[in-house]
């Protein structure tokens, strides 16, 4: 299972781990990735998503329908 919030779009990025004496070595730095079920009214159905934890709190801001709406417009989500 891919490592990208399917509301938000967040996904892993790289960097650097830096050592007491600077030492620098690559790195990742992944989301905080939940798998949760939302019940979405509209369609009187239960969804799995894999989410962030921001995107749980956009979620429970703009509601379940309005956030998947958007995340399907940007790309995040498959129809």
């Amino acid at each position: 299972m891919s490592k990208v919030c399917q509301i938000t779009g967040k996904k892993v990025i790289t960097g650097h781990k830096v050592s007491h004496s600077n030492i620098k070595t690559k790195r990742t730095f992944a989301p905080n990735l939940q798998d949760r079920k939302f019940f979405v009214p509209g369609e009187n159905k239960w969804v799995t998503l894999r989410v962030s934890t921001a995107g749980m709190r956009t979620i429970s801001k703009i509601g379940i329908e309005e956030a998947m709406k958007r995340a399907r417009s940007k790309g995040y989500l498959a129809a």
